[in-house]
């Protein structure tokens, strides 16, 4: 083994700490209803409250002792990441039981729905219910429906950006994210600690989603991004002792395995636009998925399409209700996705090479 000497972490980056009183209007804005007016003494004592647990930064107030499986069990874990951590032990377990009834899990990834702002549902949830119908039909597997659009028209639906840990060293990444809740931040609600046992316990996950600017859409992509941890993330925060940047670096250095939490599941994408980038999203997402060393279902579970192709917008559903194309092609990708997960289940389903090690990681 190569000997390194540990780098010490960069800093010099300007300080995002705020005084009391920015702090205090920026919580009060979120109280601008009249109907709180009543309530303004008892508003001035919160505030009270969460500018002190701000200047103390207590991040996580409630902890209790990693205890037994941990490389420290002395260790004082965020009991919110002791939950998280519960859920996807589970939904691993869940995974692995090979009497259990496969799962697949279908996600929608367009911020657009009649209850908000747009009016009007999107044409990624149409596409999901098409193939959600493939599923159902069969009989055969359970699925789970994730709507990335609630993050705009559900109430306290939030996915925190990453902090991109995995930079400072894969060992500061913990699996599942650590990161958040942060309560001094007000940086609450956070959805991922749900949405991380759907991927785990899915056999198969299919991603329906429109392009946005050439781009993903702002929900997929902060779920990507959150996925990180997934991807060789550290499953012991006591390892690096919370958030000790050097520490993980040591731990990095002197050999980090890289573990593949989603390595094996089953994958389909299909991504439609209406002007332009669709093959370069389609793209981007399914190098993603196997990157994670997640396996295709097949040639035909990768689709991009335009749907209206330049047409106006006021009526793309419209031409969605005659592309009966592209709602065959859905179809298909999710017949070809159930095929593979059944086939993975009963031993015919083939990933060559998947046993062995890469000489890089990442």
């Amino acid at each position: 083994m190569t000997e390194h000497t540990t780098p010490e972490p960069r800093k010099g980056t300007p300080s995002p700490r705020i005084d009391e009183p920015e702090f205090r209007q920026r919580f009060l804005c979120q109280f601008k209803d009249p109907a709180f007016n009543p309530l303004k003494s008892e508003l001035d004592l919160i505030v009270a409250a969460a500018w002190d647990a701000y200047k103390l930064q207590r991040k996580s107030p409630e902890t209790s002792k990693a205890g037994q499986g941990f490389h420290d069990p002395e260790y004082d874990l965020a009991v919110d990441w002791i939950n998280a951590k519960a859920k996807v032990d589970a939904a691993q377990r869940q995974y692995e039981d090979s009497a259990a009834r496969r799962r697949v899990l279908l996600i929608s990834g367009s911020p657009r729905s009649e209850h908000t702002c747009p009016g009007e549902m999107s044409k990624s949830f149409r596409l999901v219910e098409i193939a959600r119908e493939v599923f159902n039909q069969s009989g055969e597997v359970d699925v789970e429906v994730l709507e990335l659009g609630k993050l705009a028209s559900e109430y306290g639906r939030k996915i925190h950006p990453c902090k991109a840990c995995f930079s400072t060293s894969p060992a500061l990444c913990h699996w599942p994210c650590s990161c958040y809740p942060n309560y001094s931040l007000g940086q609450t609600q956070d959805w991922m600690n749900d949405i991380y046992p759907m991927w785990v316990a899915a056999h198969g996950v299919m991603i329906v989603t429109p392009v946005n600017w050439y781009q993903v859409t702002s929900p997929v992509k902060l779920m990507m991004d959150r996925l990180v941890c997934a991807d060789g993330g550290n499953p012991d925060p006591t390892l690096t002792q919370g958030k000790d940047a050097k520490l993980a670096k040591q731990i990095e250095l002197e050999g980090w395995d890289y573990p593949r939490h989603l390595a094996g599941r089953l994958f389909s994408v299909i991504v439609h636009g209406d002007v332009e980038g669709v093959e370069n999203v389609r793209r981007s997402i399914s190098d993603w998925l196997r990157f994670m060393q997640m396996s295709p279902a097949g040639p035909l579970a990768e689709v991009d399409r335009y749907i209206g192709y330049w047409k106006p917008y006021a009526t793309n559903h419209e031409e969605l209700d005659a592309d009966t194309a592209i709602q065959g092609e859905v179809r298909n990708a999710a017949q070809t996705l159930l095929e593979a997960v059944l086939a993975q289940r009963d031993g015919q389903f083939v990933a060559a090479g998947k046993d062995l090690r890469q000489p890089r990681q990442k």
